[in-house]
């Protein structure tokens, strides 16, 4: 059984989002290394949400509980935190809702900024890291795959991408009637992650032309090169040459000490933990736009025609698909079963024969397969399950109930 934990900027709020952030990168391992019940475990952390979903052994009585407390335990001991807040404000789901929610996440349905684009990129990043830790699971590659698929079908049939829409763009908006001429304008964007490559198109896009980057970490060179702008060694020198500071690193924060004088200027952080302190907001001059004031002002944007209609069509095929499963392995073994029984007849080392009758028995197999999830996306999979107990007397009945009970306790 899938289940998810999520906390997101409008539920939880960013206080509670900063805190917790910090244990993204061992609360899988820890989930997954404690609860013998927790199959795998993939952790999704952005701007503005942290989720963990969990693959749970079945049958399990009060599996969401126990699920959930893992996930806050992992959570307060990485973070040294207390785990009420998040108790009593994150949302628990399980089952078929799991499936829904990752795709409208993935497909940035979700986000602060419906149909942002960075988001389906993070999804599959989160997936990677899980691969890396060890703690993914057949389960979740499965949802987290198709979640990729899904989102280029939304964003295909419901026209999401041609707006263009992402967080650093929605930004930029904001600032833009605080600026009459984007070209005349000095930019220091400080940082080369995640939002870093978006932020220079938006900026280009405007007509930005004095872009500056600073690295803490040393890439601002590679980086200032790749996308022609210019590379900063020296942070406070840099903001005092800027009118505008956009921050979205997590190497770096920025303070109070390096705001070197009182000359006025907009300053935009996209990070969370936060990447410019609470203090520098109360510098004389200083304008600061953080993601909970820009949370404030993003609306929720029209979507395109069919949005949540193309992504119901994904998941009811996903789940379709799932429930196919037992009877298009009930049908594969039976069909390896034949092809073992013939091979055991053949003469040793005969092996073109053996590979010939391979290749039949993959052949035979796929019509059949194929089939199958035809009729479980139809909604006639008893009808497959009974056509294979009459004419090869196959038992797949018990399977299939098993995957009927997993839907229901979803």
């Amino acid at each position: 059984m899938l289940f998810c934990l999520t906390a997101n900027h409008r539920n939880t709020g960013f206080d509670i989002l900063e805190r917790i952030s910090r244990a993204a990168d061992s609360t899988g391992a820890d989930v997954v290394a404690a609860h013998g019940f927790v199959r795998g475990a993939v952790v999704l952390s952005t701007c503005n949400r942290f989720e963990t979903y969990l693959e749970l052994d079945e049958p399990l009585t009060g599996a969401t509980v126990l699920a959930r407390e893992a996930v806050l335990e992992a959570v307060a001991e990485a973070t040294g935190t207390d785990a009420e807040a998040l108790r009593a404000s994150a949302v628990v789901l399980s089952g078929d809702d799991v499936v829904r929610h990752l795709f409208a996440v993935s497909s940035g349905l979700e986000s602060m900024v419906v149909g942002e684009e960075e988001i389906s990129g993070q999804v599959q990043r989160a997936l990677k890291a899980a691969r890396d830790a060890g703690t993914s699971s057949t389960e979740l590659e499965q949802a987290f795959q198709r979640a990729a698929r899904a989102t280029r079908d939304v964003r295909a049939k419901a026209d999401l991408a041609a707006a263009g829409r992402s967080l650093a763009r929605f930004a930029l908006d904001l600032a833009d009637s605080r600026v009459t001429d984007w070209s005349t304008v000095p930019v220091l964007l400080v940082g080369t992650g995640r939002y870093a490559a978006t932020t220079i198109a938006a900026l280009q896009a405007r007509g930005a032309d004095d872009v500056r980057v600073y690295s803490a970490t040393g890439r601002a060179e590679n980086f200032a090169a790749k996308y022609g702008v210019r590379a900063e060694h020296d942070l406070r020198a840099a903001i005092g040459g800027a009118h505008i500071v956009i921050t979205c690193t997590a190497q770096y924060t920025v303070g109070p000490d390096d705001i070197p004088d009182d000359r006025a200027r907009l300053v935009i952080d996209l990070g969370l933990p936060r990447n410019v302190e609470p203090a520098v907001a109360d510098l004389p001059g200083i304008e600061l736009l953080d993601l909970e004031l820009i949370g404030r002002h993003a609306a929720l944007a029209e979507l395109g025609a069919g949005a949540h209609e193309v992504l119901g069509s994904a998941v009811t095929t996903f789940n379709a698909e799932r429930a196919a499963v037992p009877a298009i392995v009930a049908w594969r073994t039976h069909v390896e079963s034949v092809l073992e029984s013939e091979l055991s007849r053949l003469r040793a080392g005969d092996d073109h024969t053996a590979a010939a009758l391979r290749h039949l028995a993959g052949v035979l197999s796929h019509g059949p397969t194929t089939r199958a999830r035809e009729f479980a996306a139809a909604g006639r999979l008893d009808e497959f399950a009974r056509a294979l107990e009459t004419v090869f007397g196959l038992e797949v009945a018990s399977s299939l109930s098993i995957v009927d009970e997993d839907r229901q306790a979803g």
